[in-house]
């Protein structure tokens, strides 16, 4: 199938690994000249590597989303080497697991400024071009939790279900101008970060890590955890011209997971 997006470009933020980078593969698959951002230097190499692979093009940017001073010069630099930003992944690592009560007013606040202010500002930064071209695609990736919350991951679960509110409002307002805004949400989907929070869970509860993996697929109605190629090709789809009239929505790569309506 053809996704209509060949030749757009995309900026992919935090895609030096992950679910980030799965999505940058995708779309370099489908013929997306993709920037791909990351604080690791090798982590965006690899990307790159992936990209290239695929028969895609990247560039790639060492970039600390938590510094906004750095939104336009990374940003003009895409539009300079690449050409205008068509398609904005919206992507950030995960703060440390932690209840929901008791915790450092200033933890909270930096986490909101790395997670959500960061990804509106740079999404603030790109609008104006894809207004004035009638098309654009900002998709942003949360978790599970925003809508089904998940233990002992309270700043996560917080801070994304404000994004799920951004999104939807934002949607309303962009539609005329011929762009869409949308959610995906993960469940389980085996990553280094998914790995990283089942070994934490594995020694907080004195159990082992299988116990965990096993505990986990019970969940799943599929049994099994997702493969990051399956959440890239959900973005490179509501990124295509195909997916034009989808707007305002989550769509949950969960593997039914969740169990919320």
């Amino acid at each position: 199938m053809d996704l209509g997006i060949q030749g757009k470009v995309a900026l992919v933020l935090a895609s030096s690994r992950g679910l980030g980078q799965a999505i940058a593969v995708a779309l370099a698959r489908e013929g997306v000249k993709v920037a791909v951002t990351g604080r690791n230097a090798d982590g965006l190499q690899q990307s790159v590597k992936l990209i290239e692979a695929a028969g895609g093009s990247a560039l790639a940017l060492t970039w600390d989303l938590a510094d906004k001073s750095a939104i336009d010069q990374m940003i003009t630099r895409v539009e300079q080497e690449l050409g205008p930003i068509d398609i904005l992944i919206n992507n950030t690592g995960g703060p440390p697991p932690t209840p929901a009560a008791g915790q450092d007013p200033a933890l909270w606040q930096k986490s909101f400024n790395d997670m959500v202010l960061s990804l509106i500002s740079i999404t603030d930064r790109v609008l104006p071009g894809m207004r004035q071209r009638g098309w654009g695609r900002i998709i942003t990736s949360t978790t599970s939790g925003a809508i089904a919350p998940i233990k002992n991951l309270a700043i996560s679960n917080t801070l994304r279900a404000a994004l799920l509110a951004w999104s939807k409002t934002l949607s309303a307002e962009v539609a005329p101008d011929g762009i869409t805004v949308n959610v995906i949400m993960p469940g389980r989907v085996a990553t280094d970060r998914l790995r990283q929070l089942d070994e934490a869970r594995a020694q907080r509860e004195g159990i082992s890590y299988d116990a965990v993996v096993q505990s986990s697929l019970k969940q799943i109605p599929m049994g099994r955890y997702g493969d990051p190629q399956e959440y890239g090709d959900t973005a490179a789809f509501l990124a295509s011209q195909a997916a034009s009239f989808i707007t305002g929505s989550v769509i949950r790569v969960d593997g039914g997971q969740i169990q919320a309506i």
